[in-house]
């Protein structure tokens, strides 16, 4: 099944605009630690000790993470530069997304 990207994209965007992101290791971390975050985004390409810090992290604060897009790609769209990680702190942007990554929305 393939993810409808340009959705996921779309919702990342509405998501910076509206000011309900956090990104870069120590702000989603922070974010994590306070519990406003939602859902953890992780690039792809993200390297392997950052990927491992943030899902320890978010495990054991039992926060929702998904690897999705590329740094490039994901950091485009919330308007940024080199943003591996991104945390929505928003839960219906956060569940809106994890529904279209799962597959729940097939349209």
């Amino acid at each position: 099944m393939k993810i409808n990207q340009n959705k996921v994209n779309g919702l990342l965007g509405l998501s910076a605009k509206a000011g309900k992101i956090a990104f870069g290791n120590d702000a989603v971390i922070d974010t994590i630690l306070k519990n406003t975050a939602k859902l953890i985004i992780i690039a792809e390409d993200t390297s392997k000790n950052t990927a491992k810090k943030i899902e320890r992290e978010a495990l054991k604060n039992n926060i929702k993470y998904v690897y999705f897009g590329t740094i490039e790609n994901n950091s485009r769209v919330i308007g940024k530069e080199n943003k591996a990680i991104i945390s929505i702190k928003d839960i219906n942007f956060a569940d809106a997304i994890l529904k279209i990554i799962s597959g729940g929305d097939i349209t």
